[in-house]
């Protein structure tokens, strides 16, 4: 570890974007006031800025002061994108201009849950891996395919750091504080924040089935993970039960015993919540999204639909009102999910080395 005291204070940027995410913005500047508090000396100092320096509102109504402007003469060492509710909304021809000359000027820039949308527009992540709150993944993946989308936590490649929102910023910020100040002073932090362990860039923003109902039920999450691998066409619950090494009546006992429900329930819950994201962050045809999750026909997907959600998807699309999920963001390109036969999704490809 470099001695503290021996450099500069490390300077942190952080670009607040109207209703961004006050729990990702406060997780990722709480680690660095720690770790001043702790060493007994400013190690980081940091910035919150606007385009015009005036403070705008978080997704909780809360504005943070003191707030200024880019200062391009004396630019932070990192500049974060802090994103949040309706991105999609703020993010105008001003910003993706500022993005691009920071970035002409070689600083690292990152994003905070949504604040990787910005980067993306911008043309500022084509070519790297990227984390985003999952919510997001499968629009931000149909609308800008020259970036790498993950589930991970948090992605640190090259010049770009990203990572999904919650607490998940108070993880990146330990990865990339840790070298400076070492593991004893980063497990200080970890302690002082009552955090039972740091987790790594790679591990999934959501609880994975298998840590919900204990190891014992290896049969059923392999079952649920064919089902979200294979969404675009189901498989049979005769293929479920081959592939997992059970009788189908044995998988059909294990889904109600475990989770209340048939298999066949779940996989349509899983595939109607994956319409559901796609109707509200991209703009693919409605027909495509009927075949992209699996149903043989429109009047099908309908009827599933209103059942479950109470209106149809042509009413969510024209409705959205109080249904999209925090933070969600437009898709534009169309097309349907490739096929995937496998009990686990392959990890993405990781381009020139990448939430």
């Amino acid at each position: 570890m470099d001695d503290p005291s021996s450099t500069p204070p490390t300077h942190f940027g952080f670009l607040t974007l109207r209703k961004f995410s006050m729990i990702a913005f406060t997780n990722a500047i709480e680690p660095l006031r720690m770790a001043n508090y702790l060493a007994e000396q400013a190690i980081y100092h940091w910035s919150v800025y606007t385009l015009d320096g005036l403070p705008v509102p978080a997704s909780n109504g809360l504005t943070v002061a003191p707030t200024g402007r880019i200062d391009e003469f004396a630019l932070p060492d990192i500049l974060f994108v802090c994103g949040g509710v309706d991105v999609q909304h703020v993010v105008d021809d001003a910003l993706l201009q500022a993005l691009r000359r920071l970035a002409r000027k070689r600083i690292v820039l990152g994003g905070l849950c949504t604040g990787a949308y910005a980067l993306a527009r911008a043309g500022l992540l084509d070519g790297y891996r990227c984390a985003i709150h999952w919510e997001n993944l499968s629009a931000l993946r149909e609308r800008f395919p020259q970036t790498t989308f993950t589930p991970d936590l948090f992605v640190v490649d090259r010049d770009r750091c990203t990572c999904t929102g919650g607490i998940a910023p108070l993880d990146l910020m330990l990865h990339l504080i840790t070298p400076r100040i070492g593991r004893a002073l980063a497990s200080g932090i970890s302690d002082q924040f009552i955090l039972e362990r740091v987790r790594g860039a790679d591990d999934p923003q959501r609880i994975p089935l298998a840590n919900r109902l204990g190891g014992h039920h290896r049969s059923l999450t392999q079952a649920a993970a064919l089902m979200e691998a294979n969404i675009e066409e189901p498989l049979s619950l005769e293929e479920l039960a081959r592939m997992t090494e059970v009788s189908q009546r044995q998988l059909q006992r294990l889904f109600r015993r475990s989770l209340g429900l048939t298999p066949a329930q779940y996989y349509l819950n899983l595939r109607l919540r994956r319409a559901r994201e796609l109707l509200l962050q991209t703009d693919m045809p409605i027909m495509t999204i009927t075949v992209a999750c699996g149903f043989r026909s429109p009047a099908h997907f309908s009827k599933s639909y209103r059942a479950v959600f109470g209106h149809s998807p042509s009413r969510q699309r024209l409705d959205p009102a109080g249904a999209a999920p925090a933070g969600s963001v437009p898709g534009a390109a169309a097309g349907a999910r490739s096929k995937v036969k496998s009990a686990r999704p392959p990890r993405p490809p990781r381009p020139l080395a990448r939430h």
